[in-house]
């Protein structure tokens, strides 16, 4: 018997947001499992003769907000050494992030559990992966022709456009038909009609919030945080100004993650974060989803042990021994 491995890869520890990081929530809740802890960076990741490695430091992590982590000696060691790997990288979605998602696979041909996997990181763009669930989602357009997008603000008057590749409510806009601005704002996000950007219809009721619902291995957690626009905003992101409000799942909410669990289970997505306002999902976040804490804050709910949890199901399927 022995204790499950675990790597994360993040963006540096030391300057994470402790009161709210989703990150160490699951490095906590592995901690208390028994887990042995790794840490890298996205460059400290490498294939050398075919095989993924990794410049990594062991981790001890600790729920005090002072000090909330120690690192060991960076070491190369063979990533086929670990059991699990969290891929925890924020955005951009860059070249970098793809490059890591390319080495993590090796590893994941080597018999690691990625989470989320790395293909399907690749695959499942955040705005357009959710575009194939179009029965779940208000009137929509992606597109780089400024004209076609033109004629969709004036065929639903209200319209929110966006790049496909933002996060944290960056290059989110509201535009009207007969607004202003509407041709300046579409040169600058589609590059001069060179770069496909999405169009929304507006939904009113993201005055009510725009809810981030958690997903683990395709079942929802029972609670949600809305994400409330302070006045005079559309964007309701924690990161542009939002107020996060935990709540119960509405039938509604239920059912729109019914509708995307099976292909999340398909595809190797563990912990997605479904963006839902009003009646309609709005983006479908695997990179990096958040919120665990603020749910967590108010409903008590351990989402990230449950998370561990699925995660060491998983690797008792491959027959492998851990102390639990």
């Amino acid at each position: 018997m022995k204790a499950i491995k675990l790597l994360i890869v993040m963006d540096d520890i030391a300057r994470i947001n402790i009161k709210k990081d989703s990150s160490i929530a699951m490095l906590w809740a592995a901690a208390k499992r028994g887990y042995e802890l790794f840490y890298a960076q996205q460059e400290d990741l490498f294939i050398e003769n075919g095989r993924a490695y990794g410049q990594l430091r062991s981790l001890q992590v600790f729920e005090d907000y002072q000090k909330w982590h120690q690192l060991g000696e960076m070491r190369s060691l063979d990533l086929a050494q670990m059991d699990v790997i969290l891929m925890r990288k924020d955005p951009p979605f860059d070249m970098r992030f793809i490059y890591s998602t390319y080495i993590l696979e090796r590893a994941e041909q080597a018999g690691v559990l990625v989470v989320n996997k790395p293909q399907s990181l690749r695959d499942c763009n955040e705005k357009l992966f959710a575009t194939q669930f179009a029965h779940c989602m208000v009137p929509t357009l992606v597109s780089s022709q400024m004209s076609r997008i033109r004629e969709f603000i004036a065929q639903h008057q209200d319209v929110i456009v966006k790049p496909l590749d933002g996060m944290g409510g960056t290059g989110i806009f509201r535009l009207q038909d007969k607004g202003f601005n509407i041709g300046a704002t579409l040169e600058t996000l589609t590059d001069n009609g060179t770069l496909p950007i999405m169009a929304q219809r507006y939904i009113p009721e993201i005055i009510k919030g725009d809810k981030r619902i958690l997903l683990i291995d395709g079942e929802p957690v029972p609670y949600c945080l809305a994400r409330v626009p302070p006045q005079g905003e559309t964007r309701g992101n924690l990161a542009a100004g939002g107020t996060g409000v935990p709540q119960l799942l509405s039938p509604r909410d239920y059912w729109l993650a019914s509708q995307v669990g099976q292909e999340l289970k398909k595809r190797g997505l563990l912990f997605v974060g479904l963006d839902v306002i009003g009646d309609y999902i709005t983006e479908i976040n695997v990179t990096s989803p958040t919120c665990i804490r603020e749910i967590d804050a108010r409903f008590n709910l351990g989402i990230a042990t449950r998370l561990m949890l699925v995660i060491e199901k998983k690797l008792a399927a491959t027959k492998r021994q851990f102390v639990a």
